[in-house]
């Protein structure tokens, strides 16, 4: 066991979960406050990433974050547009704006499949001259998402933030309030595409580079870091489901790393964050199946002591 769970393995489970988290922490907003299904954020992951990648090497990492940012925001609004102008359903806008993403996200690219950093400054170079060690990317990662988690748990306690948390809740109920439920919809979107391009185009400065196909299965990542989270904190204040989807995402790249060292292959981590997925959504079912079955068990036990 000793030879499994090494400071390395838990070192590179909190730079990743955390730079993750930025995701899952997006699909908080759009899936499980504003309950709309995004299917845009495979693209929009990499579309953050191949901005802050080109802006990057124009000389500007810290700018490469916010332009990252405003790209995922344009996509958001792309998105709710398709939903509240169009008429088209949440799922079909999502792989349509996806679709879309993939001949822009080439072209900010350069039409290159792939652009690398490694002669380029980025935040995480600047910090390891500034504070050196080997913790520095920790200490960046985690910079990051307790600023956006802070933000963002200020943020959905606003009156507009309300408004967006009951959008998800209740839309009918927003529109009697004389609440426009496209505009928060919209605004809530373009919060979450912008936190999952912020997230690519952290991770593009953490591994230095950019792919075309970096974006593949982050839906399933986020949605496993998402679910994970929710099952370990439960309800609460918006701050404590904050913090456990940060806590989520870091299990769930723990548990990915773990399967690594015991030698799965790559090929097939793809299967292993699916089994993940199944295992945490099925869980609160499962557990109130046990429950009850327990709680039959006991008044048939209990019925039978009363016949006798």
């Amino acid at each position: 066991m000793g030879t499994i769970f090494t400071l390395s393995i838990l070192q590179s489970a909190l730079e990743l979960g955390c730079i993750y988290a930025l995701v899952a922490l997006a699909l908080f907003i759009s899936f499980s406050i504003l309950n709309i299904a995004d299917l845009s954020t495979d693209g929009c992951f990499t579309l953050g990433c191949a901005v802050c990648a080109m802006v990057t090497i124009s000389g500007h990492p810290f700018l490469a974050l916010f332009a990252a940012m405003a790209a995922g925001v344009c996509s958001g609004f792309v998105t709710a547009f398709l939903q509240t102008k169009m008429g088209i359903e949440s799922i079909l806008a999502g792989i349509i704006v996806n679709t879309g993403l993939y001949t822009i996200n080439i072209a900010v690219m350069g039409f290159a499949s792939n652009v690398n950093l490694f002669k380029c400054d980025t935040i995480f170079s600047m910090a390891k001259e500034a504070i050196g060690g080997s913790f520095y990317k920790i200490l960046v990662a985690l910079l990051i998402v307790v600023i956006i988690g802070c933000l963002l748990s200020l943020f959905l306690s606003t009156k507009l933030g309300l408004s967006i948390r009951a959008t998800g809740d209740n839309t009918d109920m927003v529109r009697a309030s004389s609440i426009n439920p496209a505009f928060t919809i919209t605004v809530g979107l373009c919060v979450s595409n912008s936190l999952t391009a912020l997230s690519g185009g952290v991770l593009a400065q953490y591994q230095k580079s950019c792919d075309i196909n970096l974006g593949t299965g982050m839906v399933t990542i986020a949605l496993a870091s998402l679910i994970i989270g929710e099952s370990i904190i439960g309800g609460g204040s918006m701050a404590k489901r904050v913090v456990g989807v940060v806590l989520g995402s870091c299990l769930y790249r723990f548990i990915v790393a773990v399967a690594l060292r015991l030698n799965v292959p790559a090929e097939c981590l793809k299967l292993v964050s699916a089994l993940i997925v199944a295992i945490a959504i099925a869980s609160p079912y499962m557990k109130g199946k046990i429950a009850f079955m327990k709680q039959r068990s006991l008044a048939m036990k209990n019925y039978a002591k009363e016949g006798k």
